[in-house]
């Protein structure tokens, strides 16, 4: 049970992300991604670039930071969540 708890968890966290995109953004996330058939390889540079561009607008970093930081039974480190001062 805590199993599937943690992982709708993490679901809601990753939806909250994945809306930082407006719905054209989105529809071509999922668009570059089925091309691909989940290889970076399978796309052109171009959209390569695209796609890199489309995930990095989501702010993966702070996506794992909040995981980690809801999973954890202790509280975790400011800095672990948000990355370096500098880079905030």
């Amino acid at each position: 049970m805590l199993k599937l708890l943690a992982a709708a968890e993490i679901a809601m966290l990753a939806r909250d992300h994945v809306l930082l995109l407006d719905r054209g953004e989105r529809r071509r996330l999922f668009e570059l991604v089925r091309i691909g058939r989940g290889r970076r390889r399978n796309l052109s540079d171009p959209e390569r670039d695209e796609l890199a561009d489309l995930v990095a607008k989501m702010e993966p970093r702070l996506l794992a930071g909040h995981a980690v930081d809801r999973l954890s039974p202790v509280p975790i480190p400011r800095r672990l969540v948000y990355g370096p001062r500098k880079s905030r």
